[in-house]
Formats: structure tokens, C-alpha cells, sequence
């Protein structure tokens, strides 16, 4: 007992510092929100159940172009597939012994930062650690895309306008370290850059909803990008190989 309320403990105090960062990521979403037609309370809901920046904005881009909820669910899918692969490792950490209950509940919350956390973590994983993380970054996450949705709802529309640049500025940040360290991530961006605007301008394709067209261009250019320049890292960890300081290579 006292072993899962230290690792929920740990869990909260290391969930802290994210719980930070998602609230004024979510602010600036919850601008996107709201002119996709959200109030508050949808925007909560809608960030307690999803929480990916990319899946939301994908999620408010179907909404804004009122595309049909199987292309919501596609589009979902596409721009939240990692975490499958997230979760397929966190799996491997666990005890043998852990209940599937305990596995599909830290599924739930996985997101990039605490997959992070979760994967230094030395030896087997508790699931309490998770649910600490969890308990204060994901709320964090929805509370920052409410009060969004309120701020779009008060500020003049020139700031809302200002605002709603700053998810823009997240995206660029991701990819700009990435694509000046890889030469090849570069070249996929840039790649995706072009071929997104050769496709905006395309007649026979404006039948086609703005979300349908990314969605379809990420498959095809990560496909293709994964086909000609595999990665030579098999992605794996060996579980005895440690650091001090908790961290695992």
C-alpha cells in the first residue's frame, strides 16, 4: 500500500512541470476551439479525452469543415497512432503480474511528456506512478483549453486573432530542432510543405476537406519516407544497461 502511494506521490511531483506546459498549450487551443463552435464544457470534455495538441487541432479542423464523424475518427486515429507504439513499451515495463485493468488505464493517459517520464523510470513500472502524473497533467490539459474557450470569448477579436498564432509557433518549435539535427526530417518537411500546397491547389480535390487532405498526405509521405530511409535504431532498451539518477538507455 504504501509502495503505490509513493509511486502516486512521485507520479504528482514529476506530473507538475507538465502540468504547466499543457495548460498554456491548451489556453492557445482552446482559442481553436472556440471558433470551431465550442463552449467551455465541450472543450474540457473534449481535452479530458483527448491528449494530443495535434489530435485536438485535427479534431477542431473536422468540426469547423462539419465533416462527418467517421472522418473525425480517421483523421483521430491517424494523428494519434504513436501512442499504440507508446503503449506497446510502457507494456513491457510493467510486472508480469499487472492486471490489463491497470495497463488499459495508463494507456489512457499516455501522452509524449509522461511516456517520457515514465519510460527513465528504473526497474518495473507502477501503474500508480502513472495515475499520479495523470491525476495532475491531464487536468491541467482540459482547465487550459476552458479557460481558452473563455478568453476567446471576452478578449477583442485582434487578440484572439494573436493568440491562436501561438499553436502555430508550438508546431514550428517541434519541428525545427528536429529538421536542423536530421537531414532527413528536413527534407520530410519541407516535402510536406510542398506537397500540401500542390494539393490546395488542385481543383479535383477541393471536394475533399482540409483535414481528409492532411490526414491522407501524412500517410503517404510518412510511408514513403519510412520505406527509403528506415531508421537503424531498432528502438529498443536493454532493461540492465541503467544511469544513475533514474534514467534508462
Amino acid at each position: 500500500m504504501n509502495k503505490n502511494k509513493n509511486a502516486f506521490i512521485n507520479g504528482i511531483r514529476d506530473g507538475i512541470p507538465i502540468a504547466l506546459g499543457y495548460f498554456a498549450v491548451a489556453f492557445s487551443l482552446g482559442i481553436v476551439a472556440k471558433k470551431a463552435g465550442l463552449n467551455p464544457v465541450q472543450g474540457f470534455l473534449s481535452s479530458l479525452l483527448n491528449h494530443a495538441s495535434a489530435g485536438e487541432y485535427a479534431e477542431f479542423t473536422v468540426i469547423m469543415a462539419n465533416a462527418p464523424y467517421i472522418e473525425m475518427a480517421f483523421v483521430i486515429l491517424i494523428t494519434n497512432i504513436r501512442y499504440m507504439l507508446m503503449s506497446c513499451a510502457l507494456s513491457q515495463r510493467f510486472d508480469p503480474g499487472t492486471s490489463n485493468v491497470h495497463r488499459l488505464l495508463v494507456g489512457f493517459g499516455i501522452t509524449d511528456e509522461i511516456f517520457g517520464i515514465s519510460i527513465g523510470r528504473i526497474g518495473a513500472l507502477n501503474p500508480y506512478y502513472n495515475y499520479g502524473a495523470m491525476a495532475i497533467a491531464l487536468p491541467g490539459w482540459s482547465l487550459g483549453t476552458a479557460l481558452g474557450i473563455v478568453a476567446g470569448n471576452i478578449l477583442p477579436a485582434s487578440i484572439v486573432s494573436a493568440l491562436s498564432v501561438a499553436l502555430y509557433g508550438m508546431f514550428i518549435a517541434i519541428i525545427i530542432p528536429a529538421s536542423r539535427t536530421d537531414k532527413i526530417v528536413g527534407g520530410v518537411v519541407i516535402a510536406s510543405f510542398l506537397a500540401s500546397f500542390a494539393v490546395s491547389k488542385i481543383p479535383q480535390l477541393d471536394r475533399m476537406s482540409d483535414s481528409m487532405k492532411i490526414s491522407l498526405l501524412t500517410v503517404i509521405i510518412a510511408g514513403a519516407a519510412a520505406a527509403l530511409f528506415p531508421s537503424k535504431d531498432d528502438g529498443g532498451f536493454d532493461t540492465d544497461n541503467r544511469e544513475e539518477g533514474g534514467s534508462r538507455i
